[in-house]
């Protein structure tokens, strides 16, 4: 068993840290904001209770959920100005700080890529160390499914991108952060989790992960006393 002080030590010597995105880095999740704005939102966030409940795979729920909305690709640039997400208090000089020391942070969200590249920007996170969803439009800009390819489309997607960055970089020390049972399944190979209940606190990841926190404070405070 990890001890706390253990975990802290791990954090502040990482040399890279991944967030999820949604209710976490943002205080919304993206796919019901973008069923909202396409007048299907009741529908779909029931589908989205389902599928963080672990009830069907999470490549069906997108599947199901987005033949549902039918985002055109002017709806999805209309979303990200008319709506832009919010980001969670505390964030943006998490970031700032890990960037400070070298640290090299990612966005790996089961979410959209256009709109978990907005939020990147607003994070001076570049876009290469985004991974995300693809949606596919037809010329025209209506809706033509999603890239299936992406390890994010897969339950299990986001541990493999984590094992992908480990492989590629050479990364000593991955942690990952973020609200869901996606994230938390994410360690191994991520070496150590941290629960975020900010926004929204999911009783099994609250009762499994050896750290929760509430409030990004806690983590700046942290790499502060190094």
């Amino acid at each position: 068993m990890v001890s706390h002080s253990e975990l802290r030590e791990i954090f502040c010597s990482a040399d890279a840290v991944c967030f999820d995105v949604d209710s976490t880095v943002i205080r919304e999740e993206g796919i019901d904001e973008l069923a909202k704005f396409c007048g299907v939102g009741d529908a779909v966030s029931e589908m989205t209770r389902r599928a963080m409940g672990g009830a069907v795979t999470f490549k069906a729920a997108l599947t199901e959920r987005l033949a549902l909305i039918q985002p055109s690709r002017e709806q999805v640039q209309k979303l990200i100005s008319e709506h832009p997400p919010h980001l969670t208090p505390g964030i943006r000089e998490l970031v700032s700080c890990l960037q400070q020391r070298n640290v090299q942070v990612f966005l790996i969200s089961g979410g959209f890529r256009s709109i978990v590249e907005h939020v990147a920007s607003k994070l001076n996170i570049p876009a290469t160390n985004v991974f995300a969803n693809r949606l596919k439009f037809y010329f025209n800009g209506e809706y033509a499914g999603f890239d299936e390819s992406q390890p994010t489309a897969e339950s299990g997607g986001k541990g493999k991108v984590i094992g992908l960055l480990k492989e590629q970089f050479h990364f000593k020390k991955i942690v990952m952060i973020g609200d869901g049972a996606t994230d938390m399944e994410a360690c191994p190979p991520a070496d150590i989790f941290i629960g975020f209940g900010g926004n929204v606190i999911r009783q099994q990841v609250k009762d499994n992960a050896k750290w929760f926190i509430t409030d990004f404070e806690e983590l700046l405070r942290e790499l502060k006393k190094e």
